[in-house]
């Protein structure tokens, strides 16, 4: 039996877009639509509300215009709304072709919001309708609060889906407004109205607000509908909205359906959309978070060894990832080894035990211990050179004025010859890397690119406390991590950065 494919629709543009504190820019939106299209080939996109700004409308005009022009402006959705004909004049000058309708799911909703019956209610919709046809719309419906319409007000409900199917709408999309439901009410209610409607084409459209998103989703699935709403990171008002890495999982592995989205490019997209958002993935977040493919314990780390005993069918290159063997106090032997080879490097039974014992110790203090931390552990207990220190930063001075660009004067000391350099930056850390760069440039020598910079000070509201800078680098395809500790946040970077460059010079 052929596997039953779902459509999916991805709301990061326009629902992901109510997380409180995300607003994209005109070119962001661009570049997202770009990428949920060509890269992870969802099936649509849902990229504005109309009415909103000129910054929406821009926006809009932009993807618009670039579907347009590689044939996928059909899949570009817009939210509109029951009045009139503005939404629909809106839509159609930005550009764009669909507009998925808003209207009430619910008796309360209708009554309480709009104060009118579901008679008025049918012809207002009706009259949208007229003008989308008009101006050359395909509609789609939103069911706004459908879930609360199935249990308070069911017979309301059905008899406005047999009004709207009388005006041919291309799909009927079925909100869980609050995310309220579980996945048997899910199920049930899907069920039914699939059943009941058998020739109509539903979405279910759900929330996270119970942490059931993705369940309730895996259950509209099963009762037969036939597209999902989601968005990149679990985007949206409230808890959020589903989060499309974590659906795209559980469809394939516990449903067997299909689905085009590319899953190894999940984790790119989720990157991007976290640096555009600023709302950060969470480390433990399924699938895309930074701790998912991460062995902490030693007695893990030493199974995967024998014979794979701790990885289930969730295997990071699915997802564009690797797995990692993090170190710390619950590290084992095994954990150490694992990283050590990813360095090229090996240690006897004794130096092992040693390198094992700092790492544990360090733990315990609560420090991060990373992969690039290992030769200088080694150089520090052992002393046996396996850490080569080539590069190191002797001097820097760094000024801050008000209403002047920060300075840095910078002395670095390169295999024992010393280099002098200054530059001007947005920020103090800034203005360091300018001077940095410039040296390696007259040098002619290659540096990596900054991925992300963490910084982690500790609560309490001391401010001798040590700060905690980890810094993300990427160089000739390799991402590595370095960390800096110290009570000055920019010194903390400093000492990250001093780190990175004596990696990369092992890493050529």
């Amino acid at each position: 039996m052929a596997a039953t494919m779902i459509e999916i629709l991805d709301s990061t543009l326009r629902d992901g877009e109510q997380t409180s504190g995300v607003s994209f820019n005109p070119v962001e939106k661009l570049n997202i639509a770009r990428l949920l299209l060509e890269e992870l080939r969802v099936d649509r996109i849902e990229v504005a509300s109309a009415r909103v700004s000129e910054g929406e409308m821009e926006g809009v005009r932009k993807i618009s215009h670039w579907a347009e022009q590689c044939g996928k402006l059909d899949r570009v959705e817009v939210l509109g709304f029951v009045d009139g004909r503005k939404s629909v004049d809106w839509i159609a000058s930005c550009g764009a072709r669909v507009m998925n309708l808003l209207c009430k799911g619910s008796l309360r909703h209708c009554q309480g919001q709009l104060g009118k019956t579901i008679d008025e209610h049918v012809e207002d919709i009706k009259n949208v309708f007229g003008f989308a046809t008009e101006a050359g719309l395909i509609v789609n419906v939103y069911l706004e609060d459908w879930s609360n319409g199935m249990t308070q007000s069911h017979d309301y409900v059905i008899e406005l889906i047999e009004k709207l199917i009388a005006l041919k709408p291309e799909r009927i999309m079925l909100a869980d407004t609050l995310g309220i439901l579980n996945p048997d009410e899910t199920y049930k209610y899907c069920k039914e109205i699939v059943t009941s409607f058998p020739d109509i084409r539903f979405d279910f459209h759900g929330h996270n607000d119970y942490d059931l998103g993705v369940a309730n989703a895996l259950s509209a699935a099963r009762a037969g509908v036939s597209g999902l709403h989601a968005t990149v990171n679990g985007l949206g008002e409230r808890a959020g909205n589903v989060p499309l890495s974590s659906l795209i999982g559980v469809l394939n592995d516990h449903l067997g359906a299909e689905t085009r989205v590319v899953e190894s490019s999940l984790t790119k997209v989720s990157r991007i959309v976290e640096s555009f958002s600023g709302i950060r993935i969470p480390a433990n977040k399924p699938l895309i978070g930074e701790n998912v493919f991460t062995q902490t314990c030693g007695v893990h780390a030493d199974g995967d060894s024998k014979d794979n005993l701790y990885c289930n069918r969730l295997e990071p290159e699915r997802f564009g990832r690797v797995r990692k063997y993090a170190l710390g106090k619950t590290s084992g032997k095994a954990n150490i080894r694992k990283n050590l080879e990813e360095l090229g490097l090996s240690l006897d039974a004794e130096e092992m035990q040693r390198v094992t014992e700092r790492v544990i110790a360090l733990g315990d203090k609560k420090e991060n211990v990373t992969t690039e931390d290992l030769p200088y552990i080694i150089s520090d207990v052992i002393g046996n050179g396996l850490a080569f220190h080539p590069i190191l930063i002797k001097n820097y001075s760094l000024s801050l004025s008000t209403g002047l660009r920060p300075v840095a004067n910078i002395a670095v000391e390169i295999y024992g010859l010393l280099y002098e350099e200054s530059a001007i930056g947005d920020g103090q850390y800034d203005a360091f890397m300018r001077a940095l760069w410039k040296i390696y440039a007259n040098l002619g020598k290659e540096h990596p690119l900054l991925d992300d910079y963490q910084v982690t000070i500790p609560p309490g509201g001391k401010t001798d406390a040590l700060v905690e800078t980890m810094i993300t680098w990427s160089f000739h395809g390799r991402e590595f991590k370095t960390r800096g500790l110290e009570a000055d946040q920019t010194e903390s970077a400093i000492k990250a950065t001093q780190k990175m460059l004596n990696i990369i010079e092992n890493i050529k």
